[in-house]
């Protein structure tokens, strides 16, 4: 039997996917702001020997995001899947699954953090003042990794259970409560970066907290319920999210990678403004990561109800945004880069145009992240882990030779420019993919036309 299409997925493709979107940017926004607030406090109470040493950190913080998005990228998916077949009982069984997945992942990540943190943060160059820095921020964030793992996943698990504003409220409320803290933290108690970090947890325990009590509430679809945990559903969740944290390991790696080329071509000034850079390429990650997020839940939805043609139409639209989004950054950012920039800085002229540096020559291709972003987030809606595990870990491939190689002749320019260049060479690779795999989708939806039957196996969607 055919499910019947609730109301808020049988409206248009754009009502639909803004109706997403828009919440997802919103949340991503602001749990971006626990990165950029901690920059801008550690900027302007630590200075720039703090920020280099964050930037030290983020390598293993992005590992931690990583095995939270694991969870709640491919635990979402199932859901929203599940959720389109009218199956309440596989909906139940992923989500206490899902949380289980939370916590084992969660216990791994603190022994395995405590143990290889120093050794990690060393590889990269770390000593002195920024070794003791880095360490205090990441020894108590491994303490408090089942959180941080809990704080990624959770809103996704509520967002996918078609309640995405709950998702934005509980980690805009998070968020309001590190601004908060982290001006206690480091302004009046001068706690340093282990107050910045004690100030995350315990925004991002808020949000968890948060999330449990929607799961128990009236207000859920999906209850949370005593079930066993499913095997087979843990195995499809961890297929399904692995391309997520291989793009974090690879985040992880690339962004440590670059610690270690600008110490040896640089000084920590280079590293400092490499930090301030990231900073400001967040702000359209946290948008592009919205915009395709977006996409997922009503992408996975319609695969599990069968219609193709609001698949294509939606990746279309998410296409059309994402990358326009980031050209007009770029074109902005070149404008007046001193505007932002000067959030997290002032009266350091060198480190000025250090940063302004990498802004013109980092982020001259912002828009294709945005691009590549949107193609792993699609093959994971439509189930396609494979795909997306190659467009995560042959971004990580591409990048290293030219990361290796441009230092050697052109200096710190090279080490800026390594990025850009490799994403324009893999882009051409992952467009004909997702154009493949698309006509695949508009064969099938042509061939429901003529037969007027919908009911053919998702799984007849091409490579």
């Amino acid at each position: 039997m055919q499910a019947t299409t609730p109301t808020s997925y049988s409206q248009s493709v754009a009502r639909v996917f803004w109706r997403f979107a828009i919440p997802s940017i919103l949340a991503m926004l602001v749990s971006g702001l626990y990165q950029i607030i901690d920059g801008f406090f550690v900027g302007h109470y630590v200075g720039s020997n703090g920020l280099a040493s964050i930037n030290m950190a983020i390598p293993l913080l992005g590992l931690i995001m990583g095995f939270g998005l694991l969870v709640g990228m491919g635990g979402g998916s199932e859901l929203s899947r599940y959720r389109g077949e009218n199956d309440l009982p596989a909906t139940q069984s992923t989500l206490i699954t899902a949380l289980f997945l939370i916590i084992l992942i969660g216990l791994f990540a603190t022994a395995a953090f405590i143990t290889f943190g120093q050794s990690l943060l060393r590889m990269q160059g770390a000593s002195g003042v920024t070794m003791e820095m880095s360490w205090s921020y990441v020894q108590t964030m491994s303490f408090g990794a089942l959180i941080s793992i809990g704080a990624s996943a959770m809103p996704m698990l509520v967002r996918n259970d078609d309640s995405p504003n709950f998702a934005t409220l509980f980690i805009i409320v998070g968020a309001l409560t590190n601004i908060v803290l982290d001006y206690v933290f480091l302004g009046p108690l001068e706690m340093g970066l282990k107050g910045a970090a004690i100030a995350t947890l315990i925004a991002q325990l808020t949000t968890c907290v948060l999330c449990l009590r929607y799961f128990m509430s009236s207000k859920a679809k999906t209850k949370l319920t005593v079930k066993q945990f499913d095997k087979d559903i843990a195995i499809r969740i961890l297929q399904l999210g692995t391309s997520n944290l291989v793009m974090f390991i690879y985040f992880g790696f690339i962004m440590a990678f670059h610690n270690m080329q600008f110490l040896a071509y640089g000084d920590t000034t280079q590293l400092a403004a490499f930090a301030i850079v990231g900073y400001i390429a967040s702000c359209y990650y946290f948008v592009a990561e919205g915009l395709v997020s977006g996409l997922q839940p009503p992408v996975s939805y319609y695969l599990g109800a069968k219609q193709y043609k609001r698949i294509i139409d939606t990746v279309k639209l998410a296409f059309s945004v994402t990358v326009g989004a980031g050209i007009a950054l770029v074109l902005l950012l070149n404008l007046v880069p001193e505007v932002f920039i000067g959030i997290f800085i002032s009266g350091n002229e060198t480190l000025l145009e250090a940063s302004k540096n990498g802004i013109r020559l980092h982020l001259m291709a912002l828009f294709i992240d945005g691009f590549l972003f949107m193609a792993s987030i699609y093959f994971i809606a439509v189930g396609k882990s494979g795909q997306a595990l190659f467009v995560s870990v042959g971004n990580m491939l591409v990048q290293l030779p030219f990361l290796y190689i441009l230092p050697k002749y052109l200096g710190i320019n090279g080490i800026w420019l390594a990025v850009p260049l490799s994403n324009v060479i893999f882009a051409l690779i992952v467009l004909p993919m997702l154009l493949i795999n698309l006509k695949g989708l508009m064969k099938i939806h042509k061939q429901q036309l003529e037969t007027g039957d919908r009911n053919d196996a998702h799984c007849r969607i091409g490579a």
